[in-house]
């Protein structure tokens, strides 16, 4: 199943099902129980957190879909493997949403129990999608969560030479989580927020930022951008 999921990266983009095709039987499959890996567990919630999306488009079966830029090449592989050790029976499709863009569907009816949201609920902010408190328990597993979040919804700069680390969402409880997660691994973080003028887009934009000790946390963490 690795080796698959290694030769699917390897496709260029014209390969990949367009948007809008219908997963074959075989990719609607169920696990029957969660599988113990906690630290894998944690980074499939960060990426989720940061850039899946659940939805039950067949009535059947939840698909978690998250979203990666072909310039990613090794994160797209690096996720696609990881949801594959995570649930090896089921199958992992990608395909290609924009001309630079690539979804990674997974379908399990066990993705609202893992990362705590449901599926036709409203979005993520409307159900205040958070870290769930189990990963706060353990240092590692903080680290796989944040090396997710930064992976799908953070950024890795440089300002005025020097590194800098930035996660950005408009879930203010996930945002705090994120805060309280960095300074649980021993570093100090900034948090701030904008308030957007658009007429349709009102919601807060909360920025956490790592100025300090940057090169010590992204050792740590170890988020992929390549």
């Amino acid at each position: 199943m690795l080796e698959l999921a290694y030769r699917m990266v390897s496709k260029t983009i014209e390969d990949f099902p367009r948007e809008g095709s219908s997963p074959s039987l075989g990719t609607i499959m169920k696990s029957k129980k969660i599988k113990g890996n906690r630290n894998l567990q944690a980074y499939i919630v960060g990426l989720a957190l940061g850039d899946g999306n659940l939805s039950n488009p067949n009535g059947r079966s939840v698909r978690l879909r998250i979203s990666c830029d072909l310039k990613y090449p090794k994160l797209l592989r690096h996720i696609i493997i990881s949801l594959q050790k995570f649930l090896p029976d089921n199958k992992i499709s990608v395909i290609r949403r924009k001309e630079r863009c690539v979804d990674i569907s997974c379908y399990s009816n066990l993705w609202p129990e893992i990362l705590g949201w449901e599926a036709g609920e409203g979005s993520k902010h409307l159900q205040e999608a958070d870290i769930p408190s189990w990963i706060m328990s353990r240092k590692s597993y903080a680290i796989a969560c944040l090396k997710g979040l930064i992976e799908t919804d953070g950024s890795i700069y440089k300002d005025r030479g020097y590194d800098m680390v930035m996660f950005v969402s408009i879930i203010p409880k996930l945002a705090k989580s994120v805060f309280k997660c960095i300074k649980l691994l021993g570093f100090q973080p900034h948090i701030y927020y904008f308030q957007p003028k658009g007429k349709y887009n009102s919601s807060k934009i909360f920025h956490i930022r790592i100025s300090k000790n940057t090169e010590d946390f992204l050792k740590l963490v170890k988020p992929i951008k390549s």
